[in-house]
């Protein structure tokens, strides 16, 4: 079953599977080293796990029957990042608990969630506190908000509309999404961008791997934008990698 709330689950999951990469670095850091039994291909993060814990396919195609046979007592699951037939699936034999993240309240929430369902609430509240003083003490860096276009494909230009967590880190971070008027994640074209004549283009590191070549690219067509890469893991990872991503903000700021 999909569980609707955290008091369903009573015993503390002893066989956890996570299918989200922020979610498995949150398992990590409440020390669930031997409860997590299953991850993506995709959670790179810590690198130990990445190369010592079963995969069970990509955040978009689960290996079922790979799930089925670990057996998990709990299974995490995100509404974005994972697909919903697939999770509805799965959610006829094991408990899951589908998360929904679109903005830092929603990550904080999401961790004291999972803090409580693994009996970890103690350190979950340790991380929320924390997280909440960095991204409190760079508060008074966001006086005047720059106007930024974040990119995230290419073949075609696709960025990021205004409901998704990634446009709340922006606004975290002091920037204006210049498409947080539209839903989930667009496509847009150079002459589009060069009508808009953003202060700033950002060039994520993920999912579409950027780097200086694409760079050098768009600065011969969009010259009245300053075009940068950032780490698209400060933007749009929502566990304990909030802990960096405030003071990586500061520094991004400080370099522009």
């Amino acid at each position: 079953m999909i569980l609707k709330s955290t008091s369903e689950l009573i015993k503390k999951p002893t066989r956890i599977i996570s299918l989200v990469p922020s979610q498995t670095e949150l398992l990590h850091f409440l020390e669930l080293e031997s409860e997590t039994i299953g991850i993506t291909k995709f959670c790179v993060h810590p690198s130990s796990w990445h190369q010592e814990k079963i995969k069970i396919g990509g955040t978009k195609n689960l290996n079922i029957e790979k799930i089925i046979f670990l057996e998990p007592d709990l299974i995490i699951a995100n509404k974005e990042e994972n697909v919903k037939e697939q999770v509805e699936k799965l959610a006829i034999d094991f408990n899951v608990w589908v998360t929904d993240v679109n903005n830092l309240d929603d990550a904080l929430q999401m961790i004291e969630d999972i803090g409580f369902i693994t009996k970890k609430e103690t350190k979950a509240s340790a991380l929320i506190q924390s997280i909440k003083n960095e991204f409190f003490q760079n508060k008074h860096h966001l006086n005047v908000l720059k106007n930024v276009v974040y990119l995230i494909w290419k073949d075609p230009y696709m960025t990021i509309g205004g409901d998704t967590f990634i446009n709340n880190m922006l606004l975290q971070a002091g920037y204006k999404n210049l498409f947080d008027n539209t839903l989930r994640y667009p496509e847009v074209s150079i002459e589009l961008l060069q009508a808009l004549k953003p202060e700033y283009i950002f060039l994520s590191s993920e999912p579409y791997p950027f780097s200086y070549k694409h760079v050098e690219e768009l600065n011969s067509v969009l010259s009245d934008s300053k075009i940068m890469l950032v780490n698209g893991e400060m933007f749009s990872w929502y566990g304990p990698r909030l802990l960096q991503a405030a003071n990586y903000f500061n520094q991004l700021r400080i370099k522009l």
